[in-house]
């Protein structure tokens, strides 16, 4: 029994002031109350993204012969997903017959949600209803161009702005006059190109983070603790302190751990520092302290809210506080563990015994 006692004193203690240390403050973008639904209506604005793929040039009704056709139609909203669409030409008219997966839409619009929520009614596109999904009959003044499509949401009671591309090459290649570009070779080369640039701005980046030089400290090569203080942003987000301090060569660097999983990057004079973190835990950079005792400003970049940003914090590192590693909270909850898993298996091992014991 007193095993028992002492096993989950130490797992109470874990949970009261390891886990809280570690993970209490963790950001989360759709966080609810008391900012619910702003929170929600930003996170809807923001996951929007620019529909169509690069290149695309317009094609219009002339372009196209005359007839009904499948269709592919790409949405800048993972909210208003085109399950299939048919398109139908005549002369120089085409329109759109598409359908939402959900009967979360009440009806849309050929405009911008200003521009709809300003119109008369009648000019509104109502739906019909197909096995609990709605369609739509919506006019296309070209394809392969980027069309504003407002949705009025039935439970929000509001417009929503989308935009909508129909997929020319989606369409047989008989249909058209010409013979459209190779729209995923151009894609796929754009993107090498890209990719091949930001890796070597990353490298640049990364360079300038090693030359920056960390301030000089009077202890042996190691690993330490150090208070932190960390000012700026919304307050929402924090560092873990005291944080680990590693000296290196006479010089003072810390590993710093976020309440958020969002942050990708902290700026430090020209130097770029990259999230150490692969597991999706807290997000993690190892930083060279510049100075002790004096303000050190930082700027660090979140994508909590969809769209990255760039935050300005000013950190605090105070000599005097530098301690053991075991006083930092990640390390003693480490121990608490290894302590606790350590009476468990010998509390099983003597269990065993006294039972063999009894039982002969």
């Amino acid at each position: 029994m007193k095993q028992l006692r002492l096993i989950a004193l130490l797992l109470a203690l874990f949970t009261c002031f390891a886990l809280p240390a570690a993970w209490a403050d963790t950001e989360d973008p759709e966080e609810p109350d008391p900012k619910a639904e702003r929170l929600y209506e930003a996170q809807k604005e923001i996951s929007t993204r620019r529909a169509g793929r690069y290149g695309m040039v317009p094609i219009y009704g002339r372009d196209v012969k005359d007839g009904t056709y499948d269709i592919k139609v790409d949405s800048s909203s993972p909210y208003f997903k085109i399950a299939k669409a048919t398109l139908t030409v005549t002369g120089d008219t085409m329109t759109a017959r598409f359908t939402v997966p959900s009967m979360s839409y009440l009806y849309v619009y050929p405009g911008t949600k200003k521009e709809a929520s300003h119109a008369d009614k009648s000019t509104w596109i109502g739906f019909e209803e197909e096995d609990h999904q709605t369609t739509f009959t919506f006019p296309v003044p070209a394809l392969n161009a980027e069309l504003n499509c407002a949705a009025y949401s039935k439970g929000r009671k509001k417009w929503y702005a989308r935009v909508l591309v129909f997929d020319a090459s989606s369409l047989p290649k008989e249909a058209l006059a010409f013979d459209l570009p190779d729209y995923e070779l151009i894609e796929d080369a754009v993107r090498a190109y890209r990719v091949a640039g930001s890796e070597e701005l990353k490298a640049q980046r990364e360079a300038a983070a090693e030359a920056i030089e960390a301030v000089d400290i009077d202890m042996e090569d190691g690993e330490y603790s150090i208070e932190v203080n960390m000012t700026g942003g919304s307050g929402r987000a924090s560092i873990s302190s005291p944080t680990l301090l590693i000296v290196r060569d006479g010089k003072a660097y810390a590993r710093l751990i976020w309440s958020s999983v969002y942050y990708d990057y902290m700026i430090l004079d020209e130097g770029y520092f990259y999230n150490l973190t692969e597991d999706g835990g807290p997000s993690c950079f190892e930083i060279p302290i510049t100075k002790l005792d004096e303000p050190m400003p930082v700027i660090a970049d979140t994508t909590a809210m969809g769209d990255p940003v760039e935050i300005q914090y000013v950190l605090t590192f105070y000599a005097e506080s530098v301690g053991t590693k075991g006083q930092i909270p990640q390390e003693s909850a480490k121990l608490v563990l290894m302590i606790a898993a350590a009476i468990i298996l010998v509390g099983g091992v003597l269990n065993f015994f006294v039972k063999r014991k009894r039982k002969g």
